[in-house]
């Protein structure tokens, strides 16, 4: 097997001994022009494909598969690859970072930017499910929800910010993940209403949302001092 030497290696290995299971997705117009284009340039993938190591001769893609796809379809002999390690996290890094996988974000603590962010990225989409989503409605009614107890992210169509059940809330899952707190498990510090008082307005709503307190957004500060103080 590989020795740890190897991993970040770049290596010459021959098309027969590399298999994939994870192939792109790319148009055959991409691959046939671009695998024509590589035979017409010398033949050589400047780009490397990410390979992990299977077995002493034998690896398997894990990211850049357009790549690959493009020098199999070249007739390449053999292609220049990266040795990777072989665990989750370095495929799961390769195919984000080839653009073969969205990333996500963790809901439960994304931060206000974040959300915004992401759903400006899926607004944005062509043909997007979303596009009529108020993003600053949006986003603010995300952040403001006790997202950090939410079990699923179905709970976000009870905010009623224009994502419903479907092919919106369907593209969210896309670029969204959770990972929830128990509500029982939740440590959540009192203050007495005099120390409310000296706190602003933005870490009295970070409380509020840690008690599960919605509709924040258009409280002024003495009615979260007031609520929080109950």
């Amino acid at each position: 097997m590989m020795e740890y030497t190897d991993i970040g290696t770049l290596k010459y290995l021959y098309l027969d001994e590399i298999e994939i299971t994870n192939g792109t997705d790319a148009d055959s117009f991409l691959i046939e022009a671009t695998a024509k284009l590589l035979q017409q340039t010398g033949g050589r993938n400047w780009l490397p494909v990410i390979v992990k190591e299977l077995s002493e001769d034998r690896y398997e893609v894990i990211g850049n598969s357009f790549v690959y796809a493009v020098a199999e379809r070249a007739g390449l002999e053999r292609i220049w690859c990266i040795i990777a390690d072989g665990t989750e996290d370095a495929r799961n890094i390769s195919r984000v970072l080839a653009r073969e996988e969205t990333p996500k974000l963790n809901l439960s603590t994304a931060s206000r930017e974040e959300i915004k962010s992401a759903l400006q990225f899926l607004i944005e989409q062509p043909n997007s499910p979303l596009k009529t989503v108020k993003l600053a409605t949006a986003t603010a009614r995300i952040d403001e929800a006790p997202r950090q107890f939410w079990k699923s992210l179905d709970s976000i169509v009870a905010l009623k910010c224009g994502i419903t059940k479907g092919k919106g809330l369907d593209l969210l899952k896309t670029v969204f993940y959770l990972t929830p707190q128990s509500q029982q498990d939740a440590v959540i510090e009192e203050f007495s209403e005099e120390t409310l008082k000296l706190k602003t307005v933005s870490e009295l709503k970070t409380l509020a949302k840690e008690k599960g307190i919605v509709g924040l957004s258009k409280m002024k500060k003495a009615e979260l001092v007031r609520i929080l103080a109950q």
